[in-house]
């Protein structure tokens, strides 16, 4: 009867050690949610779950190797919403998540959403992680935003250049509608006409909501262009791309860095019909050894399927927002986080940076020598923008 009565006691009381153990401040876990909204369904599906797949992939090893704010053991969770791509549905979805799931950061994949957070993230004090090129997010004088992707600006005269001298001075634009393809269209046409070409069509098509873009197609090559713009998400602007060769189409095309040329090259059968199109090198196809490594870890977490760009960079921007929790001291101060964002970048090791970020700019924007694909001869090559521009 002792013995038993013994036992209990040391059972309770080892409990009761536990159960201190795990209060203590300096062991005690803390949840932090990370905020997503971008387009799970619809035409954009598989562009919004690539964005989320590498935030996902990050924040799974953050927390397996152990981040610690401030003495604090620190698990980080991704809240998704689905916001159909559309710019009214991310902004309920970011107050959704901000109070009530208490994210620091929202993660959104679209200039339209982007756009629409800005209006009161500052007011209401979380961090805009936006994954979209155009320069004007971080312009605007946002305090509280990064931009992940370098600013497309920095495309547009190199490809200008290249694809002027390799097959004429006139183009046409069959670019999506929404606004990130019309930030694009506002300074491309200026540049490829300041450049001593011609504008020969413009005919913007709902890449989101549409699967036959022949009459838009037909009107553009009706115009004999050497050149094609084009680009939206990467399924769509394959079908726009196919379109035009079975129309007849020899030229070359302009991609949209929204749109990846391995993801089209699955609509298109292969590069044949891409060949000399110029724009995002895909992951998969970059040589440099850090991106290969990224792309193997990916595949073996996803049953052989290749990373995507967009996936890269959002995997190491999350890095990133991780690390700058963790010198800033804090999980929930958002402008604290965003002011330790360029040193937290810097202090990233190379191996969860795939795409060779340099640095986050006094502004908020990411700062790369991207390296850009060129298909040749039924090969993307690759090509620096800096060496591409000479």
């Amino acid at each position: 009867m002792q013995h038993k009565t013994l036992g209990r006691f040391f059972t309770l009381a080892a409990c009761a050690a536990a159960a201190c153990i795990a209060s203590s401040p300096a062991l005690a876990q803390e949840v932090v949610k990370i905020g997503y909204t971008g387009p799970l369904s619809g035409g954009a599906a598989l562009y919004g779950k690539n964005v989320l797949s590498g935030i996902q992939m990050a924040v799974d090893e953050i927390n397996a190797s152990g981040l610690q704010v401030s003495g604090k053991k620190v698990k980080l969770e991704v809240v998704a919403l689905d916001d159909k791509y559309a710019p009214a549905e991310a902004a309920i979805n970011a107050r959704r998540l901000v109070q009530q799931h208490k994210t620091p950061a929202v993660f959104v994949p679209h200039s339209g959403g982007i756009f629409a957070l800005q209006a009161f993230n500052e007011q209401e004090k979380f961090l805009v992680m936006a994954y979209s090129s155009v320069p004007r997010i971080t312009d605007a004088g946002n305090k509280l935003t990064i931009r992940i992707p370098p600013a497309y600006t920095g495309y547009i005269e190199p490809f200008i250049k290249a694809q002027m001298k390799r097959y004429g001075k006139n183009v046409a634009m069959v670019p999506a509608d929404h606004d990130y393809a019309k930030a694009w269209v506002q300074a491309f046409v200026p540049a490829w006409e300041g450049a001593g070409g011609k504008v020969v069509g413009n005919i913007p098509m709902s890449y989101t909501k549409a699967t036959d873009f022949y009459t838009g197609v037909s009107r553009a090559i009706a115009e004999k262009p050497d050149v094609m713009f084009v680009g939206g998400p990467s399924e769509p602007t394959a079908l726009v791309v196919k379109q035009a060769r079975e129309l007849g189409f020899k030229g070359g095309f302009i991609i949209m860095d929204q749109a990846k040329m391995d993801e089209m090259a699955k609509i298109t059968s292969g590069l044949g019909m891409l060949e000399g199109s110029i724009g995002v090198m895909p992951l998969v196809n970059d040589a440099r050894p850090v991106a290969q490594a990224y792309n193997a870890r990916y595949k073996k977490l996803h049953d052989g399927r290749d990373a995507t760009t967009e996936m890269s960079l959002n995997y190491t921007m999350t890095w990133a927002l991780a690390n700058a929790m963790k010198l800033a001291g804090t999980t929930t101060d958002a402008t604290a986080i965003r002011a330790k964002m360029p040193d937290a970048m810097k202090a990233l090791p190379k191996d969860v940076n795939p795409n060779e970020v340099e640095g986050i700019d006094a502004k908020g924007g990411s700062v790369a020598d991207t390296v850009v694909g060129w298909v040749q001869k039924g090969k993307i090559e690759p090509v620096r923008l800096s060496e591409l521009a000479k």
